[in-house]
């Protein structure tokens, strides 16, 4: 396994485990911020190229389809991240509010809260779990 796919889990992992606590922390604060932000085009176009250029570092540094479940979980991370910045990016304003609302984010909100905090315990396990790269400051 690679240093870049072992640190790209780390990140990834602390980065989605403090996001899902904070979610699970403030879902009401959650759940109104996306939705301002799926009826805020400017904000959302901004975000989508925001998403569009995080997804396209890691499908250009880490586009590796075996070595493990880390590695292609780590590569479809960027893969989505991708995807997800361009459908932001060209679909209809319309059309991003009715995807967002096809999703019911407040009724299931517990659910994708729990899912990423799985993801993130995944990564930190799999990541930490390995030698990887040693950090000096």
């Amino acid at each position: 396994m690679s240093a870049r796919t072992i640190f790209l889990g780390r990140l990834i992992g602390l980065f989605t485990l403090l996001y899902s606590l904070a979610m699970f922390a403030h879902k009401q604060t959650m759940v109104e911020t996306a939705i301002a932000l799926v009826n805020d085009r400017p904000l959302l176009l901004l975000v989508g190229m925001i998403i569009i250029a995080i997804g396209l570092a890691m499908v250009l540094a880490h586009n590796v389809w075996s070595g493990g479940p880390l590695t292609i979980i780590v590569t479809l991370i960027g893969w989505i991240l991708l995807l997800r910045g361009i459908t932001i990016l060209f679909l209809d304003p319309d059309a991003v509010v009715r995807l967002f609302a096809f999703f019911r984010p407040e009724q299931l909100f517990y659910v994708y809260a729990g899912l990423v905090l799985i993801l993130s315990l995944y990564l930190i396990y799999s990541s930490f779990g390995r030698k990887g790269p040693v950090v000096s400051v």
